[in-house]
């Protein structure tokens, strides 16, 4: 069984994913090469500014999405790191072991 910090961890990403504007902002920051603006992510998501903004704190709360300050600018792009861990984290949830985890992985 999961420990329980891991378990929490995992419920965290799935909520923060449990959204279907969330998961088209992520799948845009993941496409993008740079990071987007919360403007520039309001010109492709068919939501409000205050709305995306929501989303975004939620995304960087489970950090699937980072935040760097440029100016008055806030960019936003995916964390890598946290995004690749998730298939392995819904594998493990869904009852594989860490290895066969481990050996699915590149």
């Amino acid at each position: 069984m999961l420990d329980r910090r891991l378990a929490e961890t995992y419920a965290a990403w799935f909520r923060a994913l449990a959204d279907a504007t969330r998961v088209q902002i992520l799948n845009l920051l993941a496409e993008h090469p740079e990071p987007m603006t919360v403007g520039q992510i309001v010109e492709r998501v068919p939501v409000g500014q205050s709305t995306v903004s929501a989303h975004l704190k939620v995304l960087a709360e489970a950090r699937f999405v980072l935040s760097d300050k440029r100016g008055t600018a806030t960019l936003y792009r995916v964390n890598q790191r946290c995004v690749s861990c998730f298939p392995s984290a819904a594998d493990l949830v869904m009852g594989k072991t860490p290895a066969e985890v481990e050996a699915m992985l590149p």
